[in-house]
């Protein structure tokens, strides 16, 4: 089978491998279809992820759906040839979290494609991909695979709105317009959010802002705009930057709540955190997602309205272009890879 590997940052390469048969309990995915993640990107470029960097060769990719090939010996599992999405985190459900019901911060889990164990978790941006049974779910026939990939970035985005608590007629900002801040603006719209602004240095992902359910989209340079007379009730950094995090502390009311979702640099960086004392602010992590993959598959099946932050797919063989095209945000958002040879001579859309 053919994957997308990293071997180190801006050593991306698509290369042959050979797939294991799936042990008893496991499931083997064709896989169909692949989002390209932040994460995905910061490997690419500088060969780590916040704290995580890569020491061996790593398939990437943790967004994927495609098809059951074969299941293993005893594996109750779905049929051959039913769509299915990949959940992809295996917590250890032996730890303290899991049993407190938290397992997506398991610090024994294994997520596909991550550096942040070694030897490293591969991942699904490969032609076929086994897990275990319990982390196949089958998608309800109304779902096409092209929406379905969505369901692990929307699952971030809902832990994240779980996370601000309730939202329903809340004020809330959105820092960053990338897949995910997109994601979590079109969860806080249908989670009954009275006002949801969403911030951005570049234009084109604000529209696709706009689409997703934002009330306003000012861009964070600009502070004059009317978007920021009022304080919010809920702040959500999804950009991971230093600056979308000071703009969310700030314009954050008194008793306020911000979410830290976008992963930041690793280091230190600045907090201002005399604001979030005096105005006795609470600031919250989110991180990955657990039962949320479920609700997240349900929501797209549903038709929540998202189909405008997938920009463009490339078949696998081209996958730097595609790696190099998602980087550029005045052009693209999500951009998919198609991996299962179908349509391998089309040209990138």
């Amino acid at each position: 089978m053919q994957a997308c590997v990293i071997h180190a940052a801006g050593d991306l390469r698509v290369e042959h491998r050979s797939p294991a048969p799936p042990e008893a309990g496991q499931v083997t995915v064709a896989v169909t279809l692949g989002g390209i993640c932040g994460s995905d990107l910061h490997y690419y470029r500088h060969g780590r992820v916040g704290d995580f960097t890569v020491q061996e060769p790593m398939v990437l990719g943790h967004e994927v759906v495609g098809h059951v090939a074969a299941l293993g010996a005893g594996c109750e599992g779905p049929a051959v040839g039913t769509s299915v999405a990949v959940h992809p985190a295996t917590p250890c459900d032996r730890c303290p979290d899991c049993a407190a019901g938290r397992r997506n911060i398991c610090a024994h889990t294994r997520y596909l494609g991550s550096a942040a164990r070694t030897p490293h978790v591969q991942g699904g941006f490969a032609q076929l991909v086994t897990v275990p049974a319990a982390q196949i779910r089958t998608l309800p026939p109304e779902l096409p695979l092209h929406r379905a990939v969505l369901a692990e970035p929307l699952s971030v985005a809902l832990h994240a709105v779980h996370r601000a608590g309730d939202v329903k007629g809340k004020r809330v900002l959105v820092t960053g317009a990338g897949p995910i801040g997109c994601l979590v603006t079109a969860v806080l719209r249908h989670s009954g959010a009275a006002e949801i602004v969403v911030s951005d240095l570049l234009d084109a992902p604000l529209r696709i802002a706009a689409t997703s359910g934002a009330t306003a989209t000012p861009r964070a340079d600009d502070p004059e705009d009317d978007a920021w007379t009022q304080p919010f009730d809920i702040a959500v950094e999804a950009s991971g930057a230093p600056a979308g995090l000071r703009s969310c502390v700030e314009r954050v009311r008194r008793g306020g709540t911000v979410v830290l979702l976008g992963l930041l640099p690793p280091g230190e960086v600045p907090l201002l955190g005399n604001i979030a004392v005096t105005r006795e602010l609470d600031l919250r992590g989110a991180f990955r997602f657990d039962s949320e993959f479920d609700e997240a598959i349900d929501l797209l099946a549903q038709g929540l309205p998202v189909d405008a932050i997938v920009t463009h797919t490339f078949p696998l063989a081209e996958a730097r272009a595609a790696f190099d095209i998602a980087h550029d945000r005045n052009v693209a958002s999500k951009v998919l890879l198609l991996l299962d040879g179908t349509h391998e001579n089309a040209a990138a859309s």
